[in-house]
C-alpha cells in the first residue's frame, strides 16, 4: 500500500462494516494504543506504567532530531554521514523521473556502487524538526472583528508573517504555522531543510510492490518496500550525528514499538454534519472521477512499453487515493459508527448545554456548522472543478498557474500581495520550477482532456466559466493544444516566472494564455469558498475545540496534520471472526506465496538468491500503532531508540481510521531491519550500506 500523505486504506465491503461497527472515536481522553501525538505533548507517563519503558524527553528529543519529512511522506536517519530510510512507494516518483526508456531503474531497481553514483531526487526534501512555539494567541487574535474573506486573509497574512519572522529568507529552514485540534491551538514548527536530496539504493518494484493491489491493504505481506535517499549540502553527504541505531534484528512478539512519522490528515474530530457532507458529496464525487481517470490511463498503459513505463506511478497514486475513499466512505456510511458518532457529539453538547457559562462563551457552533455545510453543497462544484482540482493532475497546468498568480502578486505594492508571495516565495518557486524531472506529455494530455470535459459535465455546458474555458471546442482538442506548451523546457519556466502579466500574455504559449484567461473565475470562486466555508468553519471549530478542551482537558491528541507525531504500541496479531492472524511473516514465505504470474510473481533477483536467503527471517510484522497515509517510511523504533522498521501498510481494519481507532483490529504493517538486511547482504551484494549502517556479521 501507499501510505504517503494523499493516499489510504481500503478492502471488502464485508471486511468493512464489521470494522468499522467496533471502531472508537476520540472525543474523550485516549484510550489503548490510541493517539498520534505530538511531541510536545506525548504521553509518557501513561507508557512508561503501561510497558513498563523508561522513555523520557531525552529519548523525545532523540528520535525527534532523527526523525525526517519528506514530500508527502516520512524518512529518519540511520546514519552519521545522511543515509535515511524510508519506504520504495515513497522514492517511486524519484526514481522513475530518473528511467529512461533504455535504463528503466523502476522495473531494474537503482544500486549505485559508490557514493558518487548516487543521483538527486528532482523536488526532494528533507526536513527535520528542531522547534516548537505556540502562536495560537497571534493567529486568533489576526481574525478578531472580522468575517468572511477578510477574516481569511487576515488570518493566512499574519501566519505568513509568523513563519517569516521566524525563518526570513534562510533557504536552510522551513517555517510552518500548523493548525491544531480544528483551528483550538496553533503552533509554528520549524525545520531544518536539506534542498539536495539524493537516491542511494531502491529495489526494483516488483520486490517493493510483490503481490501488488490484491494483496494491498492485507497481511500477511512479503514486500520489500523499502529505500535509502540521502542528504546532501554543498555537495557533500550532511553529516548527521543524531540518527537511528539500525538493529538488525526482528522484535518480539508484544514488544513496544513507536512510529515517528508525519500522518497526513485525519477527520477524527469534524462534527455529524461534516461528516455526512463528506459522506453524502465530497467522496462519491472523488471517487466517481478517479476511478474514471484511473480507467483512461491504465488504457494508455497498454499501448506500449514507454507508456506503461510512464503511467505507472501516475496509476499507482490514482488507485491508492481511490482505495483511502474507498475506505472512508465505507466507514461513513456504516450504521453502527454513525451511531457512535453521533452518540458522542450528543453527549458532548450535552456538556456545554450544562455549563451556563460555557454556553455563554461558545454558542452552538454545531448549528453553525450545519448552516455552513449547506453553502459548501452549492459551492463545492465550482470550488473543486475551476481552483481546488483544476488542471486534474497536470504538472505543466500547475506551473503555468504557479507563474501567472506570482507574476499578477509581483505587480502590486509588496504591502497588497497575498500571503505567500514576497519576494522570497516567488525565488523559492523559482527552485521549484527547475526541476529537470521529465514530463510525459500523453499523461499530462489525459489529465487535461479529463479534468476539462468533467468540468462541462458537473458544472454544465450552459456554464459562463465552461464558456469560458471551452469556447467552440472541445476538451480533447483544447488539451492536445495545451500540451505543447513550451513550460516543458526549464529555461523558458525561468523565463516566464520573470515575466509581468502583460509578458506572459504576449508569449504565445498555449498554456499561459489559458490559464490568463480563466484565472479570475477560479480566483472567485475560491473567495466565494473563503467566505463561505472556510471562515465561518474556523470560526465554529474554534469553538468545538474550547468545549472538548473544557469537558475532556488537554489529554487529547489533535487529528493529523502532516506534522510530526508519535504513536506507541506493541507488535500483534489479532483474531477476526475466529480467524488469528499471527504478528509476523517470514522471507522463506515469499517464495511458498509466488505463482509466477503478475503480480505474484517474485522477483528474479530474489528467485537466483533463494538458496543464499535465511527463510526464516522475519519479513513484515504488524502493531498496535495508530498511523494514516503520510506516515509511510516511518521508522518503527523499539524501546531502545533503535529502528527496527518501516511502516508501509495498514491491514483492512484500518480502512476507517480516518474517523476513528480500534485496538482490537486496527494493525499497523512494517517492513523489518532484518529483511532489509538479508535482501542487502544475499540479494542485493551491498556491503557498502551494511558498513554504513553498522551491520558486520
Amino acid at each position: 500500500m501507499s501510505l504517503r500523505r494523499t493516499f489510504s486504506f481500503t478492502a471488502s465491503l464485508a471486511a468493512l462494516g464489521a470494522a468499522a461497527a467496533v471502531m472508537g472515536v476520540t472525543a474523550t481522553p485516549a484510550r489503548a494504543d490510541e493517539g498520534m501525538w505530538t511531541f510536545d505533548n506525548f504521553p509518557i507517563q501513561t507508557v512508561n506504567d503501561k510497558y513498563g519503558t523508561r522513555i523520557d524527553q531525552s529519548w523525545l528529543d532523540g528520535v525527534r532530531n532523527a526523525a525526517v519529512r519528506l514530500q508527502g511522506c516520512s524518512a529518519s536517519f540511520v546514519s552519521g554521514e545522511g543515509l535515511i530510510l524510508t519506504n520504495h512507494h515513497c522514492v517511486i516518483s524519484c526514481v522513475q523521473d530518473l528511467s529512461t526508456a533504455q535504463n528503466d531503474y523502476v522495473k531494474n531497481g537503482w544500486m549505485p556502487a559508490t557514493r558518487e553514483e548516487e543521483k538527486t531526487c528532482p523536488g526532494q526534501t528533507a526536513e527535520v524538526l528542531t522547534d516548537i512555539t505556540d502562536v495560537t494567541e497571534r493567529v486568533l487574535g489576526a481574525g478578531a472583528g472580522l468575517e468572511g474573506a477578510a477574516f481569511v486573509t487576515a488570518r493566512a497574512a499574519e501566519i505568513d508573517k509568523i513563519q517569516k519572522d521566524a525563518c526570513g529568507d534562510d533557504r536552510k529552514l522551513t517555517c510552518q504555522v500548523i493548525s491544531f485540534y480544528r483551528g483550538g491551538k496553533y503552533a509554528l514548527y520549524q525545520f531544518r531543510k536539506y534542498e539536495d536530496v539524493r537516491l542511494a539504493f531502491a529495489p526494483e518494484f516488483q520486490a517493493a510492490f510483490f503481490g501488488g493491489d490484491p494483496d494491498n491493504f492485507n497481511f500477511p505481506r512479503y514486500a520489500l518496500d523499502a529505500a535509502f535517499l540521502r542528504a546532501y549540502e554543498d555537495g557533500k553527504p550532511v553529516a548527521t550525528p543524531n540518527h537511528l541505531k539500525w538493529n538488525p534484528n526482528a522484535p518480539k512478539e508484544g514488544e513496544v514499538t513507536f512510529v515517528a512519522g508525519n500522518p497526513g490528515s485525519t477527520s477524527r474530530l469534524l462534527t455529524m454534519s461534516q461528516l455526512e457532507r463528506l459522506r453524502d458529496q465530497q467522496i462519491p464525487t472523488t471517487l466517481i472521477q478517479s476511478s474514471e481517470l484511473r480507467g483512461r490511463l491504465t488504457e494508455y498503459s497498454t499501448q506500449g512499453e514507454e507508456e506503461k513505463r510512464v503511467s505507472l506511478d501516475p496509476i499507482f497514486g490514482l488507485e491508492n487515493g481511490f482505495k483511502v475513499n474507498y475506505g472512508q466512505l465505507g466507514a461513513l456510511t456504516d450504521p453502527a459508527f454513525m451511531a457512535k458518532k453521533r452518540a458522542e457529539e450528543a453527549e458532548l453538547r450535552q456538556r456545554v448545554a450544562a455549563d451556563p457559562a460555557l454556553l455563554q462563551r461558545i454558542g452552538d457552533p454545531w448549528a453553525d456548522l450545519e448552516k455552513t455545510q449547506a453553502t459548501a453543497r452549492d459551492l463545492y462544484l465550482p470550488y473543486r472543478q475551476l481552483e481546488a482540482n483544476a488542471g486534474g493532475g497536470s504538472t505543466l497546468y500547475s506551473y503555468a498557474r504557479a507563474i501567472v498568480r506570482a507574476s499578477k502578486e509581483r505587480a502590486k505594492p509588496v504591502a497588497e500581495r497575498r500571503a505567500g508571495y514576497a519576494d522570497s516565495d516567488i525565488a523559492a518557486l523559482g527552485r521549484r520550477l527547475a526541476s529537470e524531472a521529465p514530463i510525459a506529455k500523453g499523461v499530462e494530455e489525459i489529465q487535461l482532456s479529463f479534468w476539462l470535459s468533467k468540468t462541462r459535465e458537473y458544472l454544465t455546458v450552459d456554464n459562463a466559466n465552461v464558456k469560458a474555458m471551452l469556447g467552440r471546442e472541445n476538451p480533447e482538442g483544447i488539451a492536445a493544444k495545451l500540451v505543447e506548451t513550451k513550460l516543458i523546457d526549464p529555461a523558458f519556466r525561468a523565463q516566464a516566472l520573470a515575466m509581468t502579466p502583460e509578458q506572459l500574455a504576449s508569449s504565445g504559449d498555449p498554456m499561459i494564455a489559458f490559464v490568463l484567461a480563466n484565472d479570475d473565475a477560479a480566483q472567485a470562486v475560491r473567495t466565494q469558498w473563503d467566505a463561505g466555508v472556510n471562515a465561518p468553519t474556523a470560526r465554529a471549530a474554534e469553538k468545538v475545540a474550547q468545549a472538548r478542551f473544557a469537558v475532556y482537558g488537554d489529554n487529547l491528541y489533535p487529528d493529523a496534520t502532516f506534522s510530526l507525531r508519535l504513536s506507541y504500541g506493541q507488535v500483534k496479531g489479532w483474531t477476526y471472526r475466529g480467524v488469528t492472524v499471527p504478528a509476523f511473516t517470514y522471507m522463506g514465505g515469499l517464495y511458498e506465496r509466488a505463482t509466477g504470474a503478475e503480480p505474484f510473481n517474485a522477483a528474479q533477483r530474489f528467485v537466483d538468491a533463494e538458496s543464499r536467503i535465511n527463510k526464516n527471517v522475519v519479513y513484515d510484522f504488524v502493531s498496535t500503532n495508530d498511523i494514516i497515509g503520510g506516515n509511510s517510511g516511518s521508522p518503527v523504533i523499539n524501546a531502545k531508540g533503535e529502528v527496527i522498521g518501516a511502516a508501509f501498510d495498514g491491514n483492512i481494519h484500518s480502512l476507517g481510521g480516518s474517523y476513528g481507532y480500534d485496538g482490537e483490529l486496527n494493525r499497523t504493517v512494517t517492513v523489518s531491519t532484518a529483511a532489509v538486511t538479508e535482501a542487502l547482504r544475499n540479494v542485493y551484494n551491498q556491503p557498502r550500506l551494511l558498513r554504513e549502517l553498522g551491520v558486520t556479521r
